[in-house]
């Protein structure tokens, strides 16, 4: 049986900010598991010079990536635990852009979409909409 704070948000309409921020965590999973994919094939097929480091990268990238995903699911079901994670994940994504939009290569307008997508994740992580969708109370806030 679910307790009358579920029940009440499960019965609510989702509000569009938290749904945004959902596909936002979601895209970004997609994104570490695209990369992480695109390094395995390159260390199997031969092209990598480093097979050991290009793995572990692989790897890496998809673990990773399973951070976001499961942000984006819990922020879909409105669990408020899910915000965390998906705060931490869009803040680490912040610094990583920087060092894509520094390098000259194909990888700028890679960091130009991840930089967006960390800003606009913050935003609509820190709207009051998405905390009260969340069931998250300001410090000093009543919890009647």
């Amino acid at each position: 049986m679910s307790s009358p704070a579920e029940t009440s948000t499960e019965q609510t309409p989702r509000p569009a900010r938290l749904a945004a921020a959902a596909a936002v965590a979601g895209v970004e999973a997609l994104g570490l598991f695209a990369g992480g994919v695109y390094m395995l094939v390159h260390a199997l097929t031969g092209t990598s010079e480093d097979l050991t480091g290009a793995a572990t990268g692989a790897v890496t990238l998809v673990a990773l990536g399973l951070i976001p995903l499961a942000a984006a699911r819990g922020l879909w079901m409105r669990r408020s635990w899910s915000r965390g994670p998906a705060v931490i994940t869009q803040i680490l994504a912040l610094p990583v852009a920087w060092q894509m939009l520094q390098a000259n290569s194909v990888m700028i307008p890679a960091g130009i979409v991840l930089g967006v997508l960390a800003v606009t994740g913050l935003v609509l992580l820190v709207n009051p909409a998405t905390t009260e969708a969340l069931g998250i109370r300001r410090p000093g806030q009543d919890s009647a």
